[in-house]
């Protein structure tokens, strides 16, 4: 047996980033907590990447780091790997990331959709907090919904820690799954590599996506290195726990919305495929609900958020955004109070604008109706 690093004060590694969800109800009893979405999960189009495990060596995650260069012109990443006492070089580009990490997608699908369509599909998600705000806090939703999210944010996340939130890339993504649209993940995980390596401060970012490229390229690299594994929290009865109880302040939405597009049925079809416009097709518009999110987005405003299509936009797949630094939030950078991370417990919003208040309190409204009418 083979000594394992175990990862605490070393913030170049996170034990939790790019870490595995685990669907074996064996192995943790909890997930029969979030039923409604676990047939969901076992057919989920980026299952691969979610869920493999795979062993991780330290000085191959850290060779790789302290190596790789990005090729602009050629749009690949070079990076050094030792095998059998040799340099070697391993070449990572978008298409090698579709490859190993099975992702559903092509080079021409798009990374980004209208936040006022990505919101809408939150708000049929049960989402009811700020609507104008950068990120969705996962607290805002219901239980099952919420394991969803959990499972993006652990897995496919490109940051260490908040992992509370969903940025906009990860609301995206979000909105693929549910609507099964076509989305470039390739692209978002390629894209968050080169930000790593023009970062002034670089840390071992996907260490379990850069170790399956490694060990696709040289299967017989030396894994027999004493004291080089990376111990990785992957999902387990502990965090789902966690994930149950959550936060006493946050309990779970009276109204449960039911599972629809594609977590319901395995062939639906994306509303719009075209212009991404519509979060519901035309049946689906005939429900109640959709009364309460067309009130509630008549107060929508744009954030400076650039992984979404501006108003103005054209229907087509935009420049990527110049990189940011480790731990980018792909958002506009504004003077904070320091905040303690947490794993589980919800940063505070920010307030919102006395109008926007007004038009989300009407719908926020026809939602209690809706809930009156359930119990009544």
């Amino acid at each position: 047996m083979f000594g394992c690093l175990q990862a605490s004060t070393n913030v170049l590694y996170d034990p939790v980033h790019n870490s595995c969800v685990d669907l074996d109800v064996q192995k943790c009893p909890l997930l029969s907590e979030f039923s409604d979405i676990l047939s969901y999960m076992d057919r989920i189009p980026v299952k691969k990447a979610m869920t493999e495990q795979r062993p991780i060596y330290r000085s191959h995650i850290e060779r790789f780091w302290k190596s790789a260069v990005y090729d602009e012109d050629n749009k690949v990443i070079s990076a050094e790997v030792e095998v059998k006492g040799e340099t070697k070089t391993i070449l990572v580009t978008e298409e090698l990331v579709r490859e190993v990490m099975s992702f559903p997608d092509e080079a021409d699908y798009p990374t980004r959709f209208p936040e006022k369509m990505v919101k809408g599909c939150m708000l049929r998600l049960g989402y009811r907090s700020t609507l104008n705000t950068g990120n969705y806090l996962k607290s805002k939703f219901q239980k099952s919904f919420k394991f969803l999210i959990h499972s993006i944010l652990i897995s496919l996340s490109h940051t260490k820690g908040s992992y509370d939130q969903m940025r906009d890339y990860q609301m995206n993504m979000l909105t693929a799954l549910v609507l099964n649209k076509k989305y470039n993940f390739s692209h978002i995980v390629f894209y968050y590599l080169v930000e790593n390596i023009t970062s002034k401060a670089r840390v071992w970012r996907y260490p379990r996506f850069v170790q399956m490229m490694i060990d696709r390229a040289y299967p017989d690299i030396d894994r027999h290195i004493q004291n080089d594994l990376l111990v990785q929290a992957h999902m387990s009865n502990v965090s789902l726990k966690n994930l149950v109880q959550y936060h006493p302040h946050h309990p779970e939405l009276e109204l449960v919305v039911k599972n629809f597009g594609l977590l319901l049925d395995a062939n639906y079809a994306d509303p719009d495929p075209v212009n991404h416009q519509e979060w519901r097709n035309e049946a689906e518009k005939k429900e109640a609900m959709y009364i309460v999110e067309l009130k509630i987005i008549q107060g929508f405003k744009p954030t400076m958020n650039v992984w979404y299509i501006k108003e103005s936009g054209r229907r087509r797949r935009l420049a990527t955004p110049v990189a940011e630094g480790e731990g980018s939030s792909s958002q506009p950078k504004k003077k904070q109070k320091k905040k303690v991370q947490t794993l589980l417990i919800d940063e505070p919003e920010e307030d919102i604008p006395a109008d926007d208040a007004e038009k989300e309190q009407e719908g926020q409204k026809l939602w209690q109706m809706l809930i009156n009418r359930k119990k009544s």
